[in-house]
C-alpha cells in the first residue's frame, strides 16, 4: 500500500467527524450531479427526457458514473480537511476517472465535474476543519492560496492526452475548466452562484431557477465542449439563443418552456452540447448547498 492510499483510507474511516464531514460534503456533490441530469429541457444536454444531443449515452450511463463517483468525492474532501497537496488531490481524481471509465463502458459522463467538483470538494473540506464558512470568499481564497500554483503548472504542461479543453484552448483561446480553477471559478461565483439567488429570491422554484441559471451560463460562458463539437460558429449561435431567451423573460415569461424546448431541439439537431455550462451548474448547486444546508 503506498502513502496516498494509506492516507485516503485512514482519514476516511467510519465513525469520526472528519470522516462523517466527508461523507456530508460528497451527498451534496453527488445531489448537485444528480440535479443537474434531472433538469429539462437543457438544450442539447441529456435528462431523464431524452438523450439530447447524444447518441453513445443516456440518462442510466449517467446515473452508472455516478454511483461509481461517491467514494471518489469521500475521499478528496477528506483530503482537503487534512491539507492535502495539489498532486495528491490530482491522483485522488485519476482514480475517480478510471472508475468512472469502467462504470460508463469507456464513455465521458463526469469528467469536467470530478476537476471542478473535486477541487470545491477539498476545499469544502478544508474550510470545514478550520470551522472557516463555506462562503463564496472564503472558498475561492482557499483554491487561490493552496492551489493555483500547480494549476497554472499544469495549464502550461499539459498532458499526454489533451482534454476538449486543453484543445480549445490551443485553438480559439478558450481557457475551459483549468482556467476557471485558475482564476477560482468566476463563472460558477460570479455569473451562476448570483443569478440563482436572483431567481430563488424572484419567488422561482429550485427547478425553474435553475433552468435560468442555466441560460445565463449559456450567454455568458464559452464552452469548451461546444466548440469542440461545433466550432465558434455554435458557440455564438447558443450564446445569441440563450441571451434571447433571457431578454424575454427567461423563466419568469408566459411561453418560455416552449421557447426552452426549441431551443433544446435545434441543439440537438445541432449537435452542440453545452457539458461544460452543466459542469458549472451542477458546482452552483452544490455551493449553494453548503451554504443553506450546514456541514
Amino acid at each position: 500500500m503506498n502513502q496516498l492510499q494509506h492516507n485516503t483510507i485512514a482519514v476516511a474511516q467510519p465513525g469520526g467527524r472528519a470522516h462523517r464531514i466527508a461523507r456530508q460534503i460528497s451527498l451534496l456533490a453527488v445531489r448537485s450531479l444528480y440535479r443537474e441530469l434531472a433538469l429539462y429541457p437543457k438544450p442539447g444536454l441529456v435528462s431523464f427526457r431524452d438523450n439530447g444531443a447524444h447518441r453513445d449515452m443516456n440518462a442510466a450511463t449517467f446515473v452508472r458514473s455516478l454511483f461509481s463517483l461517491r467514494g471518489y468525492f469521500v475521499a478528496i474532501a477528506a483530503a482537503g480537511m487534512r491539507d492535502a497537496k495539489f498532486n495528491e488531490l490530482q491522483q485522488i481524481g485519476l482514480a475517480a476517472e478510471t472508475r468512472m471509465l469502467h462504470a460508463t463502458r469507456g464513455i465521458n459522463t463526469h469528467r469536467g465535474a470530478i476537476f471542478t467538483h473535486g477541487i470545491l470538494a477539498a476545499a469544502a473540506g478544508r474550510a470545514s476543519a478550520r470551522n472557516i464558512a463555506p462562503s463564496d470568499d472564503n472558498l475561492r481564497a482557499i483554491v487561490t492560496a493552496n492551489w493555483s500554483h500547480d494549476l497554472r503548472a499544469i495549464a502550461v504542461a499539459g498532458t499526454a492526452i489533451p482534454s476538449h479543453g486543453q484543445l480549445m484552448a490551443a485553438r480559439h483561446g478558450a481557457t475551459g475548466a483549468r482556467g476557471e480553477a485558475l482564476l477560482a471559478f468566476p463563472s460558477v461565483f460570479e455569473s451562476a452562484l448570483p443569478a440563482l439567488r436572483s431567481a430563488l429570491a424572484r419567488g422561482a422554484d429550485t427547478q425553474n431557477a435553475l433552468l435560468h441559471t442555466f441560460f445565463v451560463l449559456l450567454a455568458e460562458t464559452t464552452d469548451t465542449n461546444v466548440l469542440f463539437r461545433s466550432g465558434a460558429e455554435g458557440l455564438r449561435f447558443i450564446q445569441t439563443q440563450a441571451a434571447d431567451f433571457l431578454e424575454r423573460g427567461s423563466v419568469f415569461e408566459a411561453g418560455w418552456q416552449a421557447r426552452a424546448e426549441s431551443l433544446h431541439r435545434q441543439c440537438s439537431m445541432q449537435n452542440l452540447s453545452p457539458g461544460g455550462c452543466a459542469d458549472l451548474l451542477a458546482a452552483a448547486w452544490f455551493i449553494h448547498q453548503l451554504q443553506t444546508d450546514p456541514l
